[in-house]
């Protein structure tokens, strides 16, 4: 005959068990998490900016439930972040995934038509997006331990600067897709710089940061930066990814590279 379980076992068995039923109802009675929504937008005032209210907007694929790594995408002259937005941006990162490729977040901010940089009148767009924009971001859900900048035009100018400034340990990658580049001050067109002190101070060219960070550039053959594109291109260490290929200095071309682009940065960014 089997001997009696003493009662400390019995007690322990109880509670085991008890433990075991109330640990399966907590998982039958737990909510599914929570997917982010596709599209996010709201605004702060930037001290960078001078106090201007400063609007912004996150996509993200639809179905993502963890902290997504973003792409910031800097606008160019006369944008701002919802016409950034208006080019189909939610519909674009849900084909990316729909076709495997791993899914990113894309941020677009308002910065003005100061280049991305400190000005004289005390605007520094650049310092928003660095130290004001990418910390708020963590608030948001997406996970800022790494990120890439995307451009267009001036923007593209700006997402080599500040991706070369946050440095390779941060920027997973940067493309700067008809870049507003200029080989001199002199050059530039009005209001990019404030001089040539200026021009000196935050030029890109040279700079040995975008050593250490993958780069894609784009530029379409009637571009009118395509001349100083070629030479940024020539002075870099290592040959960037993109080319050249038939388009203007517009949205049309734009649009027509950016699916290819995110394919690019997108296995950068969550490496």
């Amino acid at each position: 005959m089997m001997a009696a379980m003493p009662e400390l076992s019995r007690r322990a068995l109880l509670r085991l068990g008890a433990g075991a039923v109330a640990g399966a109802a907590a998982l039958r009675l737990s909510p599914a998490a929570v997917a982010a929504p596709t599209y996010v937008d709201g605004s702060f005032v930037s001290a960078a900016r001078g106090g201007v209210a400063t609007n912004w907007a996150i996509a993200r694929p639809p179905g993502q439930t963890s902290p997504l790594r973003p792409i910031i995408a800097l606008h160019g002259k006369g944008q701002d972040a919802a016409g950034v937005m208006a080019g189909g941006v939610e519909g674009g990162l849900a084909q990316a995934v729909a076709a495997g490729i791993p899914p990113v977040a894309v941020v677009a901010v308002d910065g003005g038509g100061s280049y991305w940089h400190k000005r004289a009148s005390g605007e520094d767009s650049g310092a928003m997006v660095l130290n004001e924009l990418i910390p708020m971001l963590g608030d948001q859900g997406l996970d800022t331990s790494r990120v890439a900048f995307l451009g267009w035009s001036m923007g593209g100018y700006g997402a080599l600067l500040l991706g070369a400034r946050l440095g390779a340990a941060r920027t997973a990658a940067i493309t700067a897709v008809s870049p507003a580049l200029w080989t001199s001050s002199g050059a530039a067109a009005p209001g990019a710089f404030d001089g040539a002190d200026d021009y000196e101070a935050n030029s890109v060219w040279g700079l040995p940061a975008l050593n250490s960070i993958p780069i894609r550039i784009d530029c379409g053959d009637s571009d009118p930066f395509h001349a100083a594109t070629q030479q940024f291109i020539a002075q870099l260490a290592n040959p960037p990814a993109g080319g050249f290929s038939p388009g203007g200095h517009d949205g049309a071309y734009w649009s027509s590279q950016l699916p290819a682009e995110v394919a690019w940065m997108a296995p950068l960014l969550v490496a």
